[in-house]
């Protein structure tokens, strides 16, 4: 186990609900990393599943467990994330974003959507660990998007896990049930984003719509892209990179690739 001067970054791909059941590859992965990290105080989490028009900052004491989906399986909707919320260090989160241009409210009243106690199931299971959210404006840009994690970086020394949680690939239209195989244009994709992440390539990631190879089609909207920038954001120089593949492609275009900065390998 590890013992950071300051709380790592992650960028994990969240993929779809069922993922809190059925945690293939990257689920077992994650559980490894919750159990090297030491002195994380609270997690913060940004989701493409809260989208506001200012920036929120979620102050809640006791979050819900939201099950902001439809159409899955029974069992999917009994389960329960019951960690708590950490309004304090959540306050100090919206007096930074504030103090860096961004319109900033707080909720006291929103609960942990599933791209925050998703990937958290695996995480951190014991749910032991406070938990807050905060949203991403619907007009977020992808320099924006840098800004935010870079807004919230300070956090880390303060014991806070900062993860943005989205997705590597993300057109649903293209989704398959079953083991599909993997399409070669969201392997492109996801193999130029890693290539520009380990090179800390901020500018052509900032401008990914232009320079990544199939960039539309593997995001025909961009909220699910927008949580790595901000992960990126809050990375530092330093940061040791570390890579995990979650599986590779699955449904033939749904790539689970996700990212850790900040723990010593």
């Amino acid at each position: 186990m590890t013992t950071p001067t300051q709380a790592p970054v992650l960028f994990i791909s969240h993929g779809a609900p069922t993922f809190a059941m059925e945690p293939g590859v990257l689920g077992p992965q994650l559980r490894t990393l919750g159990q090297q990290l030491s002195g994380v105080k609270a997690v913060l989490v940004v989701s493409p599943h809260w989208q506001t028009r200012e920036v929120q900052v979620m102050t809640t004491q006791q979050p819900d467990t939201v099950h902001d989906f439809g159409g899955f399986p029974s069992a999917l909707y009994d389960l329960q994330y019951p960690a708590p919320g950490q309004p304090e260090l959540a306050l100090e989160a919206a007096r930074l974003l504030a103090e860096a241009g961004f319109s900033t409210g707080v909720d006291a009243r929103r609960g942990l959507d599933h791209g925050a106690w998703v990937p958290l199931v695996h995480l951190l299971p014991d749910a032991q660990v406070p938990v807050f959210q905060v949203s991403m404006p619907a007009s977020l840009t992808t320099a924006q998007a840098v800004a935010l994690g870079r807004a919230l970086a300070p956090l880390r020394k303060q014991g806070v896990l900062i993860i943005g949680s989205g997705s590597m690939t993300h057109n649903l239209y293209e989704f398959r049930q079953g083991s599909a195989q993997p399409q070669a244009y969201a392997q492109e994709f996801a193999a130029w984003v890693r290539a520009a992440v380990a090179a800390n390539a901020r500018t052509p990631l900032i401008h990914y719509r232009t320079e990544a190879p199939h960039a539309v089609r593997a995001h025909p909207t961009e909220e699910h892209f927008l949580p790595l920038l901000v992960a990126l954001g809050a990375q530092q120089e330093g940061d040791a990179l570390q890579v995990l593949d979650g599986g590779g492609i699955l449904h033939g275009m749904l790539s689970m690739e996700s990212y850790v900065w900040g723990i010593p390998q």
